[in-house]
């Protein structure tokens, strides 16, 4: 064995060393490789869903004050942030937030109940005028 034998056998293992370790163009990818395009993102907001869907109501987790953002903002499918956000704007600049508010705290239903505080008031005075 001469020389250039030694270098071609050396350069054989190498590139048999390197094949190795990266896979054929043929070989079975891996599932999270290559994502699919319309595949969802792994971080979903806890008020992320189709908007919409479901009855609308004040839920008892995530609320500040009623729950009337919180309520809104799971309904629309946005962050309650928002929600927040927007209703100090409308206090802020021409002051309908808090009627806004207000209203929604009388006509959007407690979580767990059937029944709006308004039409629960509503209601217990028509018993009383019977």
């Amino acid at each position: 064995m001469n020389a250039s034998d030694t270098d071609r056998e050396t350069n054989d293992q190498i590139n048999d060393q390197q094949a190795d370790s990266h896979p054929q163009a043929d070989s079975h990818p891996q599932a999270d490789s290559h994502p699919q395009a319309d595949s969802q993102p792994s971080y979903q907001s806890q008020y992320s869903y189709n908007p919409g869907e479901g009855p609308l109501y004040r839920p008892v987790e995530g609320r500040m004050l009623a729950g009337v953002a919180a309520g809104i903002a799971q309904y629309l499918g946005v962050d309650v942030n928002v929600i927040r956000i927007v209703l100090a704007v409308l206090t802020l600049v021409g002051g309908a937030g808090v009627p806004v508010y207000l209203a929604g705290w009388l006509l959007i239903p407690d979580e767990g109940s059937s029944q709006s505080v308004a039409s629960q008031l509503i209601g217990s005075l028509q018993g009383r005028t019977n």
